[in-house]
């Protein structure tokens, strides 16, 4: 056997998109319409409403319901400095496919992030947590607040399948550090029935996800996962599963 084929032989399987069960379609429009009345009541509840997309599958699902109802629902994303470039290739592909939309994109302050790297080198969050942390800090925590100042709700994509952290997570919480509303109006969405949507519609997503990424973030941060690992087993793979935030959410 070649060396070729050793490589093939042994390279692990990664996971794949999955492939939703008849059932899961047949039931989609009622989880369609269930998301679109909590969206609805989101928009009549407040004044100022903005989606905090990662461009996840899950961000993009939100995002087409938002053009497909119209609703007054503005969409941002965080652009750390260090995403894949497949990610920041789909942020273009939003706003052409999009048009309609009100979408922003926001950077972290570089002189306090360059600083951060001149003092702890270009990957400290692999030697701890804190630093990690600090470093999510500077890259998202900071630039989300400048982008909720004029927000009086915000809007994620996250679902209680994710990650142990969010098991308990529920449609609407008090965002105590922004002093607002947050909604997670997919939170009892599985997998399956994300992509459902997602192939139905046939909604933009990040070419990553063709390659074994179940869960995108930051370059550095973010590997492919075999195939029956945890979704979120690339994200932070280093940590335990119990620290794996950013602190967007908390």
């Amino acid at each position: 056997m070649s060396a070729e084929e050793l490589l093939h032989f042994y390279k692990p399987k990664l996971w794949e998109i999955p492939r939703p069960s008849t059932e899961v379609y047949e039931a989609l429009p009622s989880k369609i319409a269930v998301l679109a009345e909590r969206l609805e009541s989101i928009v009549q509840t407040h004044k100022m409403v903005k989606l905090a997309s990662s461009l996840a599958v899950e961000d993009m699902l939100i995002t087409d319901m938002i053009a497909r109802y119209r609703l007054v629902i503005s969409v941002f994303t965080l652009n750390t400095g260090l995403l894949h470039k497949e990610t920041l290739a789909l942020w273009e592909v939003l706003i052409k496919h999009y048009p309609d939309l009100t979408t922003h994109i926001f950077m972290p302050d570089m002189v306090r992030t360059n600083a951060f790297v001149e003092e702890f080198g270009k990957t400290p969050f692999y030697e701890s947590v804190a630093l990690r942390r600090q470093c999510c800090f500077l890259r998202k925590i900071e630039p989300l607040s400048h982008a909720l100042k004029d927000a009086d709700a915000w809007i994620t994509g996250q679902r209680r399948e994710q990650s142990i952290t969010r098991a308990e997570l529920t449609f609407v919480e008090e965002d105590k550090q922004h002093q607002m509303a947050k909604y997670n109006p997919i939170f009892d969405w599985s997998e399956q029935e994300v992509w459902a949507y997602i192939l139905t519609y046939q909604v933009p997503y990040n070419t990553l996800y063709q390659q074994g990424y179940p869960s995108i973030g930051c370059d550095p941060c973010t590997r492919p996962v075999k195939a029956g690992e945890d979704i979120r087993a690339g994200r932070w793979w280093w940590e335990n599963q119990e620290s794996k935030e950013c602190g967007l959410h908390k």
